[in-house]
This record gives structure tokens, sequence and C-alpha cells, in this order.
């Protein structure tokens, strides 16, 4: 049986892999979860750059792939920049890997990215994993209004409780990490906000200890109380804003409850809020608390 990188460059024979920047997203824990593309190209390249090479290397390893490594965390970032910029001007190809994910989103890249545009060469993004995605996926929150990626909430507590406050307050899901050691707080101050708020706690996506929390804020304090092994981890926090007050009259109710019959709650709305003019988010809301009573 070939290895997973064989049937990569099999697989991705025919494709052209010039010298450019490779912006390479790693699995966020189970290393089964890279592409066979990432695999090609990660073979192909002549450099890997890394924000920890420590990292980078556990990951080449597992795929029987040895290749030198540049260091380019937050602190290096620009340095390395000018070192990769150099480097695919000789003709060569660079990988960067962050230590888990997407490049760039809440890790380093963006500067080595913005670098590279700005010499006029070329920029390839590899997609693959991503936390703010795998959460979303799986939340069961409602996305029809889209979400907003905010990463790490802030630290000092009178900012943390003004941005859980906007997030309460806006009309999309927002997505954040949170470190182990202040996520109690941060449940807490959204406690105080809201105690119904909606929200969901993923902890350890695709390790061994994955946990898909759907909770109220106390309901997830409760659950960091009965095992203090819990809050250990990483962890993404998804917050439903506060539903929109619904006054509707009594035509938009009857329209809404008649076209519920024969349609899906979100298709319902639409095609009432194109009919009364009232806002799709307050119809579908009103629905879905119609089926919950």
């Amino acid at each position: 049986m070939s290895s997973p990188t064989q049937a990569a460059l099999a697989f991705c024979a025919q494709q052209d892999f010039p010298p450019a920047l490779y912006m390479v997203a790693a699995p966020i824990g189970n290393l089964a979860d890279i592409s066979l593309r990432a695999l090609a190209v990660l073979h192909h390249a002549d450099h890997i750059a890394a924000e920890d090479t420590r990292v980078a290397q556990r990951l080449l390893e597992a795929y029987g792939l040895r290749k030198p490594a540049w260091r380019c965390d937050q602190h290096r970032e620009a340095q390395a920049a000018q070192q990769i910029v150099a480097a695919i001007s000789a003709g060569e190809r660079v990988a960067f890997v962050s230590d888990a994910g997407t490049p760039g989103i809440s890790d380093p890249g963006s500067r080595i990215t913005a670098a590279v545009q700005a010499a006029g060469l070329r920029v390839m993004p590899i997609p693959g994993a991503s936390a703010v995605t795998t959460a979303l996926s799986a939340s069961g929150l409602d996305l029809h209004a889209g979400f907003s990626f905010a990463g790490f909430a802030p630290e000092k507590s009178v900012a943390l409780r003004a941005f859980l406050q906007a997030a309460l307050q806006g009309s999309q899901v927002t997505v954040f990490f949170e470190a182990p050691h202040r996520l109690h707080a941060c449940l807490e101050t959204l406690h105080a906000l809201d105690p119904q708020a909606r929200l969901v706690i993923a902890k350890e996506l695709s390790k061994q200890f994955e946990t898909l929390l759907p909770c109220t804020p106390q309901a997830a304090l409760d659950w960091l109380a009965a095992d203090p092994r819990r809050a250990q981890g990483e962890f993404v926090v998804l917050l439903q804003p506060r539903a929109p007050q619904a006054t509707l009259d009594g035509r938009a109710t009857a329209l809404l409850q008649r076209l519920a019959q024969e349609l899906p709650a979100s298709r319902a709305a639409a095609v009432a809020a194109d009919l009364t003019g009232l806002k799709r988010d307050v119809l579908y809301r009103w629905l879905l608390d119609q089926k919950q009573d």
C-alpha cells in the first residue's frame, strides 16, 4: 500500500508548483486531517517557514518528509519575510505552516504574505483545517445572518464585558478563542450580562478529548466545576446574539403560520419578509420561538 505522501504526489502529478509562498493549512490536532495537496506542496517545497520549527518537523516526519525549516513566529515575522522574498525571487518554493490551522488566522503569516505580495511575487493558499469553521459546522447555531471571528477575547475585565455585550447585541454569531485560565471569568461575565445567552463551547477539536457543549453560561460553569481537568486545552467559544424582539401584528403571524405549514422556517420567514417588508431575522426568530413553546 502506498504512503499518503506517495498518494498525494500521484494525485497531484499533473499540477504545477511554481515558485511562490504557499500558505499551508495544518491539522488542528488530528494529523490525518492534512490534505493530499498540502502534502504535495510540502514535498515540493524548498524551504518550510514555520511558526515553530519543532511542531513543523513533527508534521513532516509523520509523512516521511525532511525539509530545512525557518522559524517565523510573531517576533521574527518581519525579518523572515525578507528571507522568504529573497528565496522566492531566486526561484524557490516556500511553504508556510503555523502550529495548527490556517496561517494568519490568529497566527503569524499575514505580514509575510503582505511582504511577498508587495514584492510582486505569488502567494498560493492551500486550504484545510481551521478551528473557526470546524466549530461553526457542528455548532447548531443560527448562521443565516453569517458570523464574525474576533480572535482572542480581551483580557481586561472592562474590555471583556464590552466585547461580550456587543456580541450579544449584534446580528451575527460571534466566534472567538479563549485561554483556559480565562474561560471561567469570561463565562461569569457573560452570565451577568445574559443568563439565557446561547453559546457553544468547543474544546480540543479533532483531538482525543474533543467536546462540543451547547449550553447557557451557567451550564458551562457547572460543567467546568464538575471536573477541573475540563478547563485544560484549547477552546473556541461561539455566541449567538440575543433574539430580536418580535412585535408582529395578527396579519403577519397568520401569514407566517400558514407559510410554515408548507415551507421550512427559514424559507417561510424569507417569503413573509418579501410580502410584509419586515426583517427576515425577526420573522425567523418568531417562528423558532413558536416551536419551542
